[in-house]
């Protein structure tokens, strides 16, 4: 697994951009963390998952956290409904899937000579900077492999991933940070003497 970080706190283990988008708010009790504290760290986030803004975008993008906070709790609760088969409200990932979806348009390639259709973002709004994580959840929790999108086993950790493993019994959000630590710990209660 390929394990990525943008800073020490921001973790790339899920297999899937909605999923790890939730992954941003970690941890239990005393060691929660969240790693979008503002607009930048929003910006810095979506660039690392791939998604980099553009310099207008960037600029104009104001309010960018709150929408993303908006986001991912919805994300998140669309995900727990979806695993427990209960209903929730999708009406905040609607909105960005609305006002953010991008705009396509038929273009000549010169260099090819061929057309190609171009996609670019609706304006530089925060749903458009958002928009492919709305798309990432919703095609998510509408598709065929959600059964195997999972929460980490460890009992202090509450990471979501989505299992492509051949198997699909992947246990762990990541076997280098809570499979080795699961997988000691139980070594560890196996040996105590009785």
């Amino acid at each position: 697994m390929n394990l990525t970080a943008i800073a020490p706190d921001t973790l790339f283990v899920a297999d899937n951009l909605a999923l790890d988008f939730i992954n941003t708010q970690y941890g239990v009790g005393d060691q929660q963390h969240d790693c979008l504290r503002d607009d930048e760290d929003v910006l810095k986030w979506l660039d690392a998952a791939g998604l980099p803004a553009r310099h207008d975008q960037a600029d104009t993008a104001r309010g960018l956290l709150t929408q993303a906070l908006a986001l991912r709790a919805c994300a998140k609760g669309l995900v727990n409904a979806a695993m427990t088969g209960e209903e929730a409200d999708p009406e905040v990932v609607n909105q960005i899937l609305e006002a953010g979806r991008p705009v396509s348009g038929l273009q000549w390639n010169g260099a090819a000579p061929a057309f190609r259709i171009e996609v670019q973002p609706r304006d530089a709004g925060s749903a458009s900077l958002l928009w492919p994580v709305a798309d990432a959840l919703a095609r998510l929790v509408t598709g065929d492999t959600f059964e195997f999108v999972r929460q980490c086993e460890a009992h202090d950790c509450v990471l979501f991933f989505h299992d492509l493993s051949k198997s699909h019994r992947r246990r762990w959000c990541s076997m280098a940070t809570c499979g080795n630590r699961m997988k000691v710990a139980a070594f560890r209660s196996r040996k105590k003497p009785e």
